[in-house]
């Protein structure tokens, strides 16, 4: 596999894997410990936890840097995203009014569905909205 060729899918579809392969270990691990004969001990099933939350880790690190890749030449950072995600989500616990909440959510998808099909050209509109109604919510405190 060539990790310049379509970099974010490769190192999205590898995170998935990984995360499959930490499913099954999982299942695994309890298999074991439910079992009578001969059942996991207590130190082999923590050790096995433990390279289980590892896997975790590893496949979410895969995650990020699939994400970061695909903002390449998208003029925003995955830092902004991430802070405007956040933001946004704390609005959405406290929006009262329905149409606030179709707006803030619609702008989410909008701007989610730009990153995945790599349209910047599609990413300026949501992110400029969002950003306006975050301000808003925090400056009228409306949410």
């Amino acid at each position: 596999m060539s990790l310049t060729a379509s970099l974010p899918h490769d190192l999205e579809t590898l995170a998935d894997s990984l995360s499959s392969s930490a499913d099954a270990l999982h299942e695994r691990i309890m298999r074991g410990i439910r079992q009578q004969q001969p059942p996991l001990s207590h130190g082999v099933a923590q050790a096995l936890f433990e390279n289980e939350v590892a896997l975790r880790q590893q496949a979410n690190s895969l995650y990020v840097d699939a994400a970061s890749h695909s903002l390449e030449g998208m003029g925003v950072t995955l830092e902004e995203l991430l802070q405007l995600a956040s933001a946004a989500r704390d609005t959405i616990r406290r929006i009262e009014r329905a149409k606030e909440l179709a707006g803030l959510s619609a702008d989410l998808l909008a701007m989610a569905a730009a990153i995945a099909a790599a349209r910047p050209e599609h990413l300026v509109a949501p992110l400029q909205s969002l950003k306006r109604q975050l301000a808003a919510h925090h400056t009228h405190g409306s949410a």
